[in-house]
């Protein structure tokens, strides 16, 4: 009669188990990726209707988000950005950090918001993120007419 399990037999449950796991870790990061992306997509969302509400009281729109003459708009518990946020991505036009965008906590350079803009006939606003590391960002873009681009994929 045996009492326990040979070397060999632990040895292949746990070969098994990190041939498991090498298969789970990229679905899994995949995952997190995506989850970071739809809090992206919330973001922006919420900016299209400030910057809505923004051109019916003044007749055009603006690439403040918040302060003076602004949308009004700011991620929920903003701290002043970086790491100690608790969003992902960075948001809003090209300027000043709390006043035309916000940097989440992956760090994700302000430079990578060209291409927005605000004035009487439209606007364009991003989120630009390290969804994947640092490889490449992914960059999002929203309009005026709420219509959400995938301008650089970092899940592709």
């Amino acid at each position: 009669m045996r009492a326990g399990f040979t070397l060999v037999e632990l040895m292949i449950v746990v070969a098994i188990i990190i041939i498991l796991t090498m298969l789970a870790v990229p679905n899994f990061t995949t995952f997190v990726a995506k989850a970071k992306r739809a809090e992206a997509y919330a973001n922006l969302h919420a900016i299209y209707a400030a910057e809505k509400t923004f051109w019916i009281e003044h007749g055009t729109y603006t690439s403040v988000l918040f302060g003076t003459h602004s949308a009004g708009w700011q991620p929920e518990g903003y701290r002043g950005g970086g790491a100690q946020e608790n969003f992902y991505y960075t948001y809003g036009f090209a300027g000043t950090e709390g006043t035309n965008h916000y940097t989440g906590k992956l760090n994700t350079p302000a430079s990578f918001l060209h291409g927005s803009h605000a004035d009487v006939n439209g606007f364009v606003a991003v989120a630009a993120g390290y969804i994947n590391g640092q490889k490449k960002p992914d960059i999002i873009t929203i309009d005026h007419n709420n219509r959400i681009t995938v301008v650089q994929d970092a899940l592709s």
